[in-house]
């Protein structure tokens, strides 16, 4: 494929590397390798102009080889400046013909720039991870609005978005929440999240846990899988949360709780993962210990309140252990090291989560943008759970591909659970 199609990346000569990346996630991808060989068969999304805003990565790659297998004519775009793989973005273009505009560590005008070209593209559908390519098109961008028959959002900071944005009456088009699938966040948020976050803490910082007491604040889905696979490398866990339901299963899950006011003193390793802002705030920062670590794995970086730490500290070392943490030296002579500029520690200290995580989340994605585009102008403007045939088809076929059988109803079984006659 040659490299002269519209495109942004860093550097072609990566393209090698980033083939063998993309085909290794694939061998862990078979669920989305299934529907991509329908794909080819059917051609679903024939004729169908595609724009995603996603994390550039091998298994996304994965997901847009699905998606130009079924027809699509595919933009994509990255959704975090920090979170792009430059080598498979050389690949996508060079190696699998997706035009792709995406330089990890791009300053905030030329991601904006890369998420415009992506609207200019006139889709009629988007695939979105945290909803910057939906909000352009609602504001900036909106002349291009108007050819979009439905978009799927892919995480939970994106689906808050969406669904202030239809609270509002004002969202243009409708939103598929794939963030709230459960082959998605059962799995992606939970498991995905929690290994990669823990992998992009120690790749940055060498940080043992076990014995250390890290504060994992919001206990969502990712929470519990963050604040499990903390407890289970041997630390002490704390919880902060404003959910007084979660707040009660964290307790009974085994973990400390208390306010950030009192965690922020007793932490040694802090992690939000909330989707709100300013959850470690100035008051927090100033009562942390000497060498406390803070990172963030929600979507944006403004779950932590970076300006003001930046107020608070008299003295600021970029890079102190790489490129990927950055001490600031406060008026108490405490140090505090922010791992990504507070970013996604997952994706911009370590690869994300694991192919065979993502094999769920992008297949649910593919059979979307398929739903989307059967049934378009059927969809009411608002946002739409998955269908429930989708998420047990894909649960199906994952446990196909594991080996894994399970058991059946029997027709007694069916008529019981169906009627209300028989009792004690």
């Amino acid at each position: 494929m040659a490299k002269t199609l519209p495109s942004d990346v860093k550097d072609f000569s990566l393209a090698p590397q980033g083939k063998r990346r993309i085909l290794w996630a694939d061998r862990d991808m078979p669920v989305l390798a299934e529907i991509h060989r329908r794909f080819e068969k059917e051609l679903p999304l024939r004729g169908r102009k595609i724009s995603a805003c996603l994390h550039v990565t091998a298994e996304t790659a994965n997901l847009c080889r699905c998606l130009r297998a079924g027809g699509a004519d595919l933009v994509l775009c990255a959704s975090n400046p920090l979170s792009t793989q430059d080598d498979v973005a050389a690949s996508l273009v060079k190696d699998f013909g997706v035009k792709t505009f995406a330089i990890r560590g791009e300053n905030r005008d030329t991601y904006y720039s890369h998420i415009q070209t992506a609207c200019k593209h006139e889709p009629s559908v988007t695939i979105d991870d945290g909803a910057d390519l939906v909000n352009s098109l609602h504001t900036d961008m909106s002349r291009y609005a108007g050819n979009v028959i439905a978009s799927m959002e892919e995480t939970t900071t994106g689906i808050h978005r969406l669904r202030a944005m239809e609270a509002a009456g004002v969202l243009k088009f409708p939103v598929v929440a794939v963030n709230d699938a459960q082959c998605k966040h059962l799995f992606d948020n939970r498991y995905g999240t929690g290994q990669s976050t823990i992998d992009g803490v120690i790749r940055a910082t060498d940080f043992l846990l076990a014995g250390k007491k890290v504060v994992v604040v919001g206990y969502g889905w990712c929470g519990r899988g963050v604040a499990t696979r903390a407890k289970g490398q041997g630390s002490t866990v704390i919880v902060c949360e404003v959910n007084p339901v979660r707040a009660l299963e964290a307790c009974m899950d085994g973990f400390l709780v208390m306010p950030m006011s009192q965690a922020a003193r007793e932490g040694e390793l802090f992690i939000t993962l909330t989707g709100d802002i300013n959850v470690i705030d100035r008051a927090h920062f100033a009562a942390m210990k000497q060498g406390a670590i803070v990172c963030n794995s929600g979507h944006f970086n403004v779950e932590l309140n970076l300006p003001a730490l930046e107020k608070l500290a008299k003295k600021i070392n970029r890079g102190v252990r790489g490129p990927m943490v950055d001490e600031f030296v406060l008026p108490s002579g405490n140090s505090i090291y922010v791992l990504a500029e507070g970013r996604l520690v997952n994706l911009a200290c370590a690869e994300g989560h694991p192919a065979s995580v993502m094999d769920m989340s992008f297949a649910i994605q593919a059979l979307s943008a398929e739903y989307a585009v059967k049934n378009a102008g059927k969809l009411s403007v608002k946002v739409h759970d998955v269908p429930a045939e989708l998420d047990s088809y894909v649960a199906r076929l994952k446990l196909k591909t594991m080996g894994i059988k399970i058991d059946k109803l029997t027709p007694e079984q069916k008529k019981y659970l169906a009627s209300s006659e028989m009792g004690t």
